[in-house]
């Protein structure tokens, strides 16, 4: 019965997160939806500021406290082990949903292109962007980032096999492609406002700490075999993979955590 309570926590989970990441898009890219990301009523800019700036706040600390080593050894005290990923993934979402809820429009126009092209254009990073955090999860283990796999595991009496280091596809050329995919979707876009605005800055901001918050996990979990990959590929931008120096590292395989 344990396991079976497991998998529909972590089915639930996951279809939350399934919802909330597909809301992304649409309250991201202004689409037609009941609350979006410079639609709803608008108030005084600083209370909108404020209100804001708080939801992307407790967003970040979230996904970021929670996802690191240490709080993970104190939390799986009191979380069973199989569901702690399902957990992360829970709460993260409704911190999401927190967001989208409560979000303040701030339409005050930053920017607008209205060449035709240069809408189209930009709507299609919008959208390439998204295809690629998508993919990208695939690429390492979608079901497990998103802990369905431990459930599973837990249900079958199974013990999932330790991390590994791989470079699949994107990850040959940037070592983060999930994030480069977001800021693509969080920045491409015709009509920036201040709302948009301060949304891509605050996560553009998170995504750099998240960056040298996940690699110092990695480097400890991986040693050199990690600071050869960051030697050899860079972060965001894919770049022409660096040579390898005289102690042969480039044949030493690289890849992204597949993570818990």
């Amino acid at each position: 019965m344990g396991g079976i309570t497991s998998v529909l926590y972590g089915v639930l989970a996951y279809l939350l997160f399934l919802g909330t990441f597909l809301y992304a898009i649409v309250f991201v890219g202004n689409l037609p939806a009941p609350k979006t990301i410079d639609s709803g009523e608008v108030g005084p800019i600083v209370t909108a500021l404020v209100i804001n700036t708080f939801l992307l706040g407790l967003f970040a600390l979230q996904h970021s406290v929670m996802a690191r080593p240490a709080f993970k050894l104190w939390w799986t005290r009191f979380v069973p082990h199989p569901v702690e990923r399902a957990t992360y993934v829970l709460l993260a979402s409704l911190a999401l949903v927190l967001l989208y809820w409560q979000w303040r429009p701030m339409p005050e126009p930053i920017w607008s292109v209205t060449n035709p092209a240069g809408v189209m254009l930009l709507q299609a990073v919008f959208w390439i962007g998204w295809a690629v955090v998508l993919i990208s999860t695939f690429l390492i283990n979608h079901f497990e980032l998103f802990g369905l796999r431990q459930v599973y595991a837990r249900l079958r009496d199974r013990v999932l096999p330790a991390p590994v280091f791989r470079t699949p596809f994107f990850y040959k050329r940037v070592r983060h492609p999930i994030y480069l995919g977001f800021l693509l979707a969080f920045w491409a876009t015709p009509s920036m406002t201040a709302g948009h605005l301060l949304f891509a800055i605050a996560t553009t901001g998170y995504i750099l700490i998240g960056i040298y918050l996940e690699e110092r996990d990695l480097i400890g979990l991986f040693g050199d075999q990690y600071r050869r990959y960051r030697e050899q590929v860079a972060m965001l931008i894919p770049l022409p993979r660096r040579k390898a120096g005289v102690d042969g590292s480039a044949d030493t395989q690289s890849a992204e955590l597949t993570r818990r």
